[in-house]
Protein backbone atom coordinates (compact mmCIF):
# COMPACT_ATOMS: atom_id res chain seq x y z
CA UNK A 1 0.00 0.00 0.00
CA UNK A 2 1.53 3.23 -0.64
CA UNK A 3 1.82 5.35 2.32
CA UNK A 4 0.98 8.62 0.60
CA UNK A 5 -2.56 7.07 0.41
CA UNK A 6 -2.75 5.71 3.92
CA UNK A 7 -4.15 8.75 5.15
CA UNK A 8 -6.99 9.21 2.29
CA UNK A 9 -7.92 5.50 2.67
CA UNK A 10 -8.32 6.33 6.63
CA UNK A 11 -10.50 9.29 6.44
CA UNK A 12 -12.51 7.47 3.92
CA UNK A 13 -13.01 4.44 6.29
CA UNK A 14 -13.89 7.09 9.08
CA UNK A 15 -16.02 8.72 7.37
CA UNK A 16 -17.87 4.93 6.22
CA UNK A 17 -18.46 4.36 9.67
CA UNK A 18 -19.75 7.70 10.31
CA UNK A 19 -22.07 7.75 7.95
CA UNK A 20 -23.19 3.64 8.83
CA UNK A 21 -23.18 5.15 12.77
CA UNK A 22 -25.48 7.77 11.02
CA UNK A 23 -27.93 5.71 8.78
CA UNK A 24 -28.55 2.73 11.56
CA UNK A 25 -30.64 3.35 14.86
CA UNK A 26 -31.97 0.88 17.11
CA UNK A 27 -35.65 0.47 18.72
CA UNK A 28 -35.89 -1.18 22.26
CA UNK A 29 -38.53 -3.74 23.20
CA UNK A 30 -40.00 -0.65 25.70
CA UNK A 31 -40.13 1.95 23.19
CA UNK A 32 -40.88 3.28 19.71
CA UNK A 33 -39.44 5.87 17.27
CA UNK A 34 -40.87 8.89 15.53
CA UNK A 35 -38.49 9.38 12.36
CA UNK A 36 -38.05 13.53 11.67
CA UNK A 37 -36.77 14.92 8.65
CA UNK A 38 -35.31 18.70 8.99
CA UNK A 39 -37.49 18.64 12.43
CA UNK A 40 -40.85 17.49 10.91
CA UNK A 41 -42.32 13.82 11.66
CA UNK A 42 -42.67 11.80 8.62
CA UNK A 43 -43.30 8.51 10.15
CA UNK A 44 -42.49 5.87 13.19
CA UNK A 45 -41.56 2.94 13.69
CA UNK A 46 -43.02 0.54 16.17
CA UNK A 47 -41.11 -2.93 15.32
CA UNK A 48 -37.95 -3.46 17.73
CA UNK A 49 -34.56 -4.01 16.30
CA UNK A 50 -32.21 -2.42 13.75
CA UNK A 51 -33.89 -0.01 11.18
CA UNK A 52 -32.17 2.59 8.81
CA UNK A 53 -32.35 5.90 7.85
CA UNK A 54 -30.69 8.57 5.69
CA UNK A 55 -28.25 10.18 7.11
CA UNK A 56 -27.46 13.82 8.52
CA UNK A 57 -31.47 14.45 7.16
CA UNK A 58 -33.36 12.17 9.48
CA UNK A 59 -33.22 11.99 13.09
CA UNK A 60 -34.91 9.81 15.59
CA UNK A 61 -37.29 10.38 18.53
CA UNK A 62 -37.26 7.57 20.82
CA UNK A 63 -40.80 7.30 22.74
CA UNK A 64 -41.44 4.96 25.70
CA UNK A 65 -44.08 2.43 25.03
CA UNK A 66 -45.02 1.02 28.73
CA UNK A 67 -46.76 2.02 31.40
CA UNK A 68 -45.93 5.37 33.20
CA UNK A 69 -47.14 6.47 36.99
CA UNK A 70 -46.77 10.14 37.32
CA UNK A 71 -47.37 11.73 40.75
CA UNK A 72 -49.79 14.53 40.38
CA UNK A 73 -48.91 17.60 42.79
CA UNK A 74 -51.14 17.59 46.24
CA UNK A 75 -54.01 20.25 45.33
CA UNK A 76 -56.71 21.57 48.27
CA UNK A 77 -60.36 20.95 47.22
CA UNK A 78 -63.78 21.42 48.26
CA UNK A 79 -66.33 18.80 48.66
CA UNK A 80 -70.37 19.50 48.79
CA UNK A 81 -70.60 19.45 52.53
CA UNK A 82 -67.61 22.68 52.51
CA UNK A 83 -65.12 20.51 54.00
CA UNK A 84 -61.28 21.70 52.47
CA UNK A 85 -59.19 18.53 51.94
CA UNK A 86 -55.30 18.33 50.67
CA UNK A 87 -56.04 15.12 48.34
CA UNK A 88 -52.60 13.97 46.85
CA UNK A 89 -53.29 11.19 43.68
CA UNK A 90 -51.49 9.98 40.38
CA UNK A 91 -52.24 8.92 37.77
CA UNK A 92 -50.93 5.64 35.26
CA UNK A 93 -50.72 5.92 31.61
CA UNK A 94 -49.18 5.36 28.84
CA UNK A 95 -49.01 6.68 24.72
CA UNK A 96 -50.96 4.86 22.50
CA UNK A 97 -50.34 6.97 19.02
CA UNK A 98 -46.83 7.68 19.35
CA UNK A 99 -47.00 9.72 16.09
CA UNK A 100 -50.25 11.96 17.67
CA UNK A 101 -48.30 11.93 20.91
CA UNK A 102 -44.92 13.92 19.51
CA UNK A 103 -47.29 16.39 17.31
CA UNK A 104 -49.34 17.25 20.75
CA UNK A 105 -46.71 17.41 23.23
CA UNK A 106 -43.47 18.18 21.36
CA UNK A 107 -41.87 21.41 23.59
CA UNK A 108 -39.16 23.45 23.68
CA UNK A 109 -38.04 23.59 26.77
CA UNK A 110 -38.90 20.09 28.09
CA UNK A 111 -38.85 16.50 26.52
CA UNK A 112 -41.72 15.12 25.21
CA UNK A 113 -42.72 13.06 28.36
CA UNK A 114 -42.23 15.88 30.76
CA UNK A 115 -44.29 17.82 29.11
CA UNK A 116 -47.02 15.32 28.51
CA UNK A 117 -46.91 14.76 32.02
CA UNK A 118 -47.09 18.58 33.10
CA UNK A 119 -50.19 19.01 30.87
CA UNK A 120 -52.22 15.60 32.30
CA UNK A 121 -51.43 17.29 35.91
CA UNK A 122 -53.12 20.26 35.61
CA UNK A 123 -55.87 17.93 33.47
CA UNK A 124 -55.98 15.62 36.17
CA UNK A 125 -56.15 17.95 39.35
CA UNK A 126 -59.41 20.29 37.43
CA UNK A 127 -61.24 16.79 36.99
CA UNK A 128 -60.29 15.82 40.75
CA UNK A 129 -61.76 19.13 42.20
CA UNK A 130 -64.78 19.02 39.72
CA UNK A 131 -65.63 15.53 41.04
CA UNK A 132 -64.56 15.91 44.09
CA UNK A 133 -66.57 18.97 44.84
CA UNK A 134 -70.00 16.51 43.68
CA UNK A 135 -69.36 14.19 46.55
CA UNK A 136 -69.31 14.46 50.65
CA UNK A 137 -66.25 14.24 52.31
CA UNK A 138 -67.48 10.81 53.87
CA UNK A 139 -67.51 9.33 50.65
CA UNK A 140 -64.54 10.41 49.57
CA UNK A 141 -62.98 8.09 52.32
CA UNK A 142 -64.84 5.30 52.14
CA UNK A 143 -65.15 2.38 50.04
CA UNK A 144 -67.28 4.34 47.08
CA UNK A 145 -64.27 6.40 46.58
CA UNK A 146 -63.62 3.50 43.63
CA UNK A 147 -66.58 4.56 41.58
CA UNK A 148 -65.68 8.47 41.88
CA UNK A 149 -61.96 7.44 40.92
CA UNK A 150 -63.20 5.42 37.67
CA UNK A 151 -65.52 8.66 36.63
CA UNK A 152 -62.43 10.81 36.85
CA UNK A 153 -60.43 8.47 34.93
CA UNK A 154 -63.05 8.70 32.02
CA UNK A 155 -63.23 11.95 32.69
CA UNK A 156 -59.89 12.70 32.03
CA UNK A 157 -59.41 10.64 28.84
CA UNK A 158 -62.66 12.71 27.42
CA UNK A 159 -61.06 16.10 28.12
CA UNK A 160 -57.75 15.16 27.03
CA UNK A 161 -59.51 14.42 23.65
CA UNK A 162 -61.62 17.61 23.38
CA UNK A 163 -59.94 19.56 21.08
CA UNK A 164 -57.51 17.14 19.38
CA UNK A 165 -56.61 13.91 19.89
CA UNK A 166 -53.59 13.64 22.57
CA UNK A 167 -52.48 9.74 21.25
CA UNK A 168 -52.24 8.72 25.11
CA UNK A 169 -54.65 7.09 26.91
CA UNK A 170 -55.06 7.49 30.92
CA UNK A 171 -55.51 3.52 32.47
CA UNK A 172 -56.34 4.79 36.14
CA UNK A 173 -56.01 7.73 38.68
CA UNK A 174 -56.21 7.06 41.99
CA UNK A 175 -55.83 9.18 45.38
CA UNK A 176 -52.65 8.01 47.64
CA UNK A 177 -53.77 10.01 50.60
CA UNK A 178 -56.43 12.62 51.17
CA UNK A 179 -55.80 14.41 54.61
CA UNK A 180 -57.28 17.73 56.35
CA UNK A 181 -55.11 20.71 56.02
CA UNK A 182 -52.82 21.81 58.84
CA UNK A 183 -55.33 24.31 60.34
CA UNK A 184 -57.91 22.30 60.52
CA UNK A 185 -56.52 19.08 61.97
CA UNK A 186 -56.47 19.80 65.27
CA UNK A 187 -60.29 21.29 65.12
CA UNK A 188 -61.48 17.83 63.71
CA UNK A 189 -59.35 15.67 66.03
CA UNK A 190 -60.92 17.81 69.40
CA UNK A 191 -64.30 17.36 67.75
CA UNK A 192 -64.18 13.51 67.29
CA UNK A 193 -61.99 13.20 70.40
CA UNK A 194 -65.39 14.52 72.25
CA UNK A 195 -67.33 12.73 70.14
CA UNK A 196 -65.66 9.51 71.54
CA UNK A 197 -65.38 10.38 75.40
CA UNK A 198 -69.01 11.03 74.53
CA UNK A 199 -69.49 7.93 72.82
CA UNK A 200 -67.33 6.34 76.19
CA UNK A 201 -69.19 7.74 78.59
CA UNK A 202 -72.33 6.36 77.07
CA UNK A 203 -71.36 3.13 77.00
CA UNK A 204 -69.66 2.79 80.97
CA UNK A 205 -73.05 4.00 82.33
CA UNK A 206 -74.62 1.21 80.13
CA UNK A 207 -71.75 -1.21 81.64
CA UNK A 208 -72.90 -0.20 85.11
CA UNK A 209 -76.61 -0.56 84.58
CA UNK A 210 -75.85 -3.59 83.11
CA UNK A 211 -73.80 -4.77 85.57
CA UNK A 212 -76.42 -3.55 88.73
CA UNK A 213 -78.96 -5.63 87.00
CA UNK A 214 -76.60 -8.83 86.76
CA UNK A 215 -75.70 -8.58 90.27
CA UNK A 216 -79.61 -7.59 91.55
CA UNK A 217 -80.35 -10.88 89.67
CA UNK A 218 -77.09 -13.13 90.42
CA UNK A 219 -78.03 -11.93 94.25
CA UNK A 220 -81.46 -13.17 94.21
CA UNK A 221 -80.76 -16.30 92.18
CA UNK A 222 -78.52 -16.70 95.37
CA UNK A 223 -81.33 -16.05 97.90
CA UNK A 224 -83.39 -18.73 95.99
CA UNK A 225 -80.77 -21.48 95.87
CA UNK A 226 -80.13 -20.88 99.77
CA UNK A 227 -83.72 -21.06 100.71
CA UNK A 228 -84.48 -24.47 98.55
CA UNK A 229 -81.11 -25.69 99.98
CA UNK A 230 -82.32 -24.78 103.42
CA UNK A 231 -86.04 -26.20 103.06
CA UNK A 232 -84.18 -29.40 101.23
CA UNK A 233 -82.19 -30.05 104.14
CA UNK A 234 -85.13 -29.33 106.71
CA UNK A 235 -87.41 -32.13 104.92
CA UNK A 236 -84.00 -34.82 104.82
CA UNK A 237 -83.66 -34.13 109.14
CA UNK A 238 -87.41 -33.95 109.31
CA UNK A 239 -87.07 -37.49 107.61
CA UNK A 240 -84.16 -38.47 109.25
CA UNK A 241 -85.48 -38.29 113.11
CA UNK A 242 -89.08 -39.77 111.69
CA UNK A 243 -86.50 -42.60 111.06
CA UNK A 244 -84.47 -42.39 113.81
CA UNK A 245 -87.80 -42.43 116.23
CA UNK A 246 -88.94 -45.31 114.26
CA UNK A 247 -85.94 -47.33 114.44
CA UNK A 248 -85.43 -46.67 118.82
CA UNK A 249 -89.13 -47.31 118.95
CA UNK A 250 -89.03 -50.87 117.19
CA UNK A 251 -85.54 -51.34 119.42
CA UNK A 252 -87.64 -50.28 122.84
CA UNK A 253 -90.04 -52.39 121.79
CA UNK A 254 -87.84 -55.38 121.58
CA UNK A 255 -86.35 -55.40 124.10
CA UNK A 256 -86.41 -52.45 126.48
CA UNK A 257 -84.23 -53.41 129.39
CA UNK A 258 -81.35 -53.59 126.49
CA UNK A 259 -82.48 -50.44 124.89
CA UNK A 260 -82.54 -48.29 128.72
CA UNK A 261 -79.09 -50.09 129.01
CA UNK A 262 -77.51 -48.86 125.91
CA UNK A 263 -78.93 -45.14 125.84
CA UNK A 264 -77.90 -44.89 129.55
CA UNK A 265 -74.43 -45.78 128.26
CA UNK A 266 -74.47 -43.07 125.31
CA UNK A 267 -76.14 -40.50 128.13
CA UNK A 268 -73.23 -41.17 129.85
CA UNK A 269 -71.00 -40.75 127.25
CA UNK A 270 -71.99 -37.18 126.69
CA UNK A 271 -72.03 -36.10 130.65
CA UNK A 272 -68.80 -37.29 131.21
CA UNK A 273 -66.94 -36.73 128.36
CA UNK A 274 -65.29 -33.46 129.91
CA UNK A 275 -61.73 -34.35 131.82
CA UNK A 276 -62.45 -33.19 135.25
CA UNK A 277 -63.88 -34.62 138.97
CA UNK A 278 -67.32 -35.48 139.59
CA UNK A 279 -69.06 -36.58 142.88
CA UNK A 280 -72.38 -38.35 142.36
CA UNK A 281 -74.16 -40.75 144.77
CA UNK A 282 -74.31 -44.25 143.64
CA UNK A 283 -77.06 -45.51 145.49
CA UNK A 284 -79.08 -42.70 146.32
CA UNK A 285 -79.39 -41.45 142.41
CA UNK A 286 -81.57 -43.53 139.54
CA UNK A 287 -79.46 -41.89 137.01
CA UNK A 288 -76.80 -43.78 137.85
CA UNK A 289 -78.39 -47.39 138.95
CA UNK A 290 -76.26 -49.40 136.50
CA UNK A 291 -73.23 -48.22 138.57
CA UNK A 292 -75.32 -49.97 141.86
CA UNK A 293 -75.79 -53.84 142.72
CA UNK A 294 -76.53 -56.38 140.55
CA UNK A 295 -80.05 -56.74 142.22
CA UNK A 296 -79.82 -53.07 140.92
CA UNK A 297 -79.26 -54.16 137.34
CA UNK A 298 -81.72 -56.70 137.54
CA UNK A 299 -84.66 -54.23 137.97
CA UNK A 300 -86.59 -52.68 135.62
CA UNK A 301 -86.51 -49.14 135.34
CA UNK A 302 -87.73 -46.47 132.94
CA UNK A 303 -85.67 -44.88 130.03
CA UNK A 304 -83.43 -42.22 131.65
CA UNK A 305 -84.00 -38.63 130.28
CA UNK A 306 -81.07 -38.47 128.06
CA UNK A 307 -83.43 -40.51 125.71
CA UNK A 308 -85.22 -37.90 124.80
CA UNK A 309 -83.90 -36.94 121.34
Amino acid sequence: MNSKLFPLYLGICVFVMMLLNSALFTVDQTQRAIVLQFGEPIGEVREPGLHVKIPFIQTVVPIDSRLIEYDVAAAEIYTRDNKNMVVDAYARWRVEDPLVFYQRFKGESSSIIEEAKRRLGVIVVGELRRELGLHVMADIISQNRGSIMETVTESTNRKLTQDTKAGLVVIDVRIKKADLPPENQKAVYDRMRAEREQQATKYRSEGMRDGQKIRSETDQAVREIIANAERQSQIILGQADSEAAATYAKAYGEDPEFYAFKRSLDSYQLTMKNKGVMIMDVSSSDYLRYFGSAVARDQKAPVPAADIN
